[in-house]
């Protein structure tokens, strides 16, 4: 953006919303039409002039410089704007290869548990399935991600066999009382019934 054309914006009638916007930021339309007489025609041109870049409807980030251009939003700062709340986990089953049981596919999707959405949206150049759950970590753990993985067996590309005698070594290798919490809190029943007879004292 050259000083020319900075200054030419600043003299339109959004310049007080560029005041407001702060790099790396996801916001809303509602947001940003609290600071704005006409937030169609400014957002128009906050995008044309590299000020906001459009993620999606009524979704927009205002882009954090650094030597080598413009960083793409964090996946918190989208998610979060987009779901109006921070109650989600964002993780990709990718994740399920650090507990040493063998997996070493890897999968091209994130995955967000949360209790509002369901299905798959294009927010930028991300693309996030988004899954309705009742309950989920704050934080992803060893002992979630084990019971997670059992929930998901059908869709993972693994000796199924093979995996699950892995998994029950591994159960057996995890503090009991935390797996057996993580099965109560996160398992579905196929989970449950599966792994009744390991966690048996």
């Amino acid at each position: 953006m050259t000083a020319a054309a900075h200054s030419n914006l600043q003299s339109k009638p959004h310049a007080g919303l560029i005041s407001r916007l702060r790099a790396g930021r996801v916001y809303r339309r509602e947001e940003l039409s609290m600071w704005s007489r006409s937030v169609d025609r400014d957002l128009q041109q906050l995008v044309g002039g590299g000020f906001l870049q459009k993620l999606a409807q009524g979704l927009y980030y205002a882009p954090k410089q650094s030597t080598f251009g413009a960083l793409p939003p964090d996946d918190d700062e989208v998610v979060g704007a987009f779901l109006r709340g921070s109650d989600f986990l964002i993780f990709s089953p990718n994740a399920y290869n650090s507990l040493g049981v063998g997996t070493t596919q890897l999968y091209n999707t994130t995955w967000v548990y949360n209790h509002k959405r369901h299905g798959r949206f294009q927010l930028g150049n991300r693309s996030y399935e988004f899954r309705s759950k009742p309950k989920f970590p704050r934080t992803v753990t060893p002992e979630f991600l084990l019971v997670d993985m059992l929930n998901n067996l059908d869709m993972l590309a693994e000796d199924k066999d093979l995996l699950l005698e892995r998994v029950r070594s591994r159960f057996a290798d995890m503090d009991r009382k935390r797996v057996k919490k993580a099965v109560a809190d996160y398992g579905s029943v196929a989970t449950r019934k599966l792994t009744r007879d390991w966690l048996r004292d």
